[in-house]
């Protein structure tokens, strides 16, 4: 079933309904030469992405190098991707860090009107599950829309976990699988089964939606769609159908030959998304310390894999 957004507010069983199906990405934060956040490209990019019709998307998430925003730029970005998709797409912000930190950033996206969160890593130490679980709880309670838990780094929650989680935090309505481990994906599906939307979010989820697919979880988000939207959403209405003749041509024609560059060098998954906009006349400007962008030679060689998929 497909869900019609008209409305800003969204019930958190609302935004889970939209998360079980469509395709879903997560756009890039426009800078400048300085490093600077660039509203005006920002608001550009996202109107140029609406007509695809992406079914959320997740301003400020990974691929928008949320971990490199200060609370001001923060607030803007969030700002400006409810501004631009108002009435027409809904807007899940990314939210992470320390446990205050992390509320501090859910409450700032609930009070702009963001429809919910997705909840990244806690970043660098390990913790047990039971502080995962107290995190995640205090991030909850500490507002009223939906949340979306990325497992993926230092939060690798166990489906008893889970479990406790869903039980106590009505409002935690989906899980973003950023892993791979198929024997707790299933396991961790199987114990909550309809009580979340389940979401693939390994890096080039693509070359992973048949997969994942099979496991349950026919939903990911796509990084490609913010510089080939067209032949992202192709790719998704190719899965959809079972159309695996279609699937298989694109992964092997264009995804397999972009993972191999892609894993080059640390930090690339960002920064070739950043280099295939700037090909297609999209730039989002350079990609901000630790990472580094693309060398010449390296986005020549995204240009020529760009090429036949044909105009955007």
């Amino acid at each position: 079933m497909t869900y019609h957004f008209t409305e800003t507010f969204m019930s958190p069983q609302e935004l889970q309904r939209v998360l079980e199906a469509g395709l879903l990405s997560f756009p890039l934060t426009d800078f400048d030469d300085q490093l600077d956040f660039d509203p005006r490209g920002y608001a550009a990019r996202l109107d140029w992405l609406q007509p695809y019709g992406a079914s959320a998307l997740f301003a400020a998430g990974g691929t928008g190098e949320f971990f490199s925003l200060e609370p001001g730029e923060y607030s803007q970005v969030i700002r400006v991707a409810l501004d631009a998709c108002r009435g027409r797409t809904p807007i899940l912000a990314g939210a992470g860090g320390p446990t205050r930190v992390a509320i501090q950033y859910a409450q700032e996206a609930e009070r702009l009107g963001a429809q919910g969160i997705l909840l990244l890593p806690h970043y660098l130490t390990e913790a047990s599950q039971e502080g995962l679980i107290a995190h995640v709880q205090a991030v909850c309670r500490s507002v009223t829309f939906g949340v979306v838990v990325y497992n993926r780094g230092a939060c690798r929650l166990t489906p008893a976990s889970l479990q406790v989680l869903a039980e106590t935090c009505p409002n935690l309505i989906g899980f973003k699988d950023g892993i791979g481990d198929i024997e707790k994906f299933v396991a961790i599906r199987q114990t909550l089964g309809d009580r979340f939307a389940y979401l693939g979010g390994l890096p080039t989820a693509e070359l992973f939606a048949g997969a994942y697919k099979a496991m349950g979880c026919p939903v990911y988000s796509s990084a490609v769609f913010n510089f080939i939207p067209k032949t992202a959403m192709a790719f998704y209405d190719a899965h959809a159908a079972g159309d695996t003749a279609t699937c298989d041509r694109l992964i092997r024609d264009f995804f397999l030959p972009y993972i191999a560059l892609r894993n080059r060098g640390e930090g690339y998954a960002v920064s070739i998304v950043k280099a295939g906009a700037a090909i297609v006349g999209h730039s989002a400007g350079p990609v901000r310390p630790p990472l580094s962008d693309l060398k010449p030679a390296e986005v020549e060689e995204l240009r020529a894999l760009i090429a036949p998929l044909g105009a955007q």
